[in-house]
């Protein structure tokens, strides 16, 4: 409410300074009119006013493009000032349940027994979340940095020997397999389509995993695994009519000869208040690498709720 009285109030002075632009500032008015407004708004207008005036009178111009200058200035000064704001501080926080459809590992990638987290023992649904902080920039640009740690156990006992890290597990004997994937991404993007209600945007991420699968059992192994990941980014963002509700789709994703990785939100979002936003939908994310330390290729599934905040 507060943005929208200033820009109001900004607008009339706007209508005004066209006003005198259009009338070139009566001669009724005064030689210092020009000057006199300046005043108003600010020293720096009036020193360039002052400037402005000096120069009209030497290049022998006259007052009259003086004053249409200074007042063309103050237009655009109030055009800038009543604009809607261009730049600002967003943030996101997302939890919700993760669910595991696909979790296998063989450690190393040439030697080690394949193990499926998911068919082989028993993995329960774990809850997650994510923060994401960003500033806009000219309302087109976007700059964000995610934080998105993520842990998944798995328990149970198998019917063969198991060869893992350079260990090896005896048939039967109680297991617990530990899978970690913690994420931090820096984002780029630019919004291609800017209007009320629609946002279509496209960018680059740069993602930093930090994983790390782990078996206890009568010893205790785990391969770690940190590397950078250059991904694409799409956002869509679309509210039919400009209206409260409308849908969100977010990704991230790449694939090369080494591996792949996609990570994709639907939601229903809700815009209750100026600045704030609800979301509540399904995040996929998927991928895994093939080489001779490691073969991890997982599957997740989230129900996820979020609350969005514009500054």
């Amino acid at each position: 409410m507060q943005k929208a009285t200033r820009f109001n109030f900004n607008r009339a002075l706007l209508e005004e300074s066209a006003r005198l632009l259009l009338d070139k500032v009566t001669p009724t008015a005064g030689p210092h009119a020009a000057l006199h407004l300046s005043e108003a708004r600010g020293g720096g207008i009036h020193s360039g006013g002052r400037a402005l005036h000096q120069a009209g009178r030497r290049s022998g111009g006259g007052r009259a493009w003086v004053r249409r200058g200074m007042t063309l200035g103050v237009v655009l000064a109030l055009v800038l000032v009543g604009s809607p704001a261009r730049a600002g501080v967003e943030a996101e926080l997302e939890a919700g349940v993760v669910f595991t459809s696909r979790n296998d590992a063989r450690i190393p990638g040439d030697g080690g027994t394949r193990l499926s987290l998911v068919n082989e023992l028993s993995t329960s649904p774990a809850p997650a979340f994510r923060l994401r902080l960003g500033y806009r920039i000219a309302d087109r640009h976007l700059i964000t940095a995610l934080y998105a740690p993520l842990q998944i156990n798995a328990r149970g006992s198998l019917d063969r020997d198991v060869s893992f890290a350079g260990g090896t597990y005896p048939a039967g004997r109680p297991l617990l397999a530990v899978y970690r994937f913690d994420s931090y991404r820096l984002t780029y993007r630019y919004s291609i389509v800017w209007s009320a209600g629609l946002d279509i945007a496209a960018g680059l991420t740069a993602k930093i995993r930090d994983a790390e699968t782990s078996l206890y059992g009568v010893e205790a192994r785990r391969k770690t695994n940190t590397g950078f990941v250059p991904l694409l980014n799409l956002h869509v963002a679309w509210r039919p009519g400009n209206g409260a509700f409308g849908v969100l789709l977010d990704a991230d994703a790449l694939a090369a000869p080494q591996g792949r990785a996609e990570d994709v939100l639907l939601a229903a979002t809700w815009s209750f208040r100026q600045g704030l936003e609800l979301r509540v939908g399904y995040r996929m994310v998927e991928g895994g690498a093939d080489n001779d330390e490691v073969y991890s290729f997982a599957w997740f599934h989230y129900a996820v709720a979020g609350l969005g905040m514009r500054f």
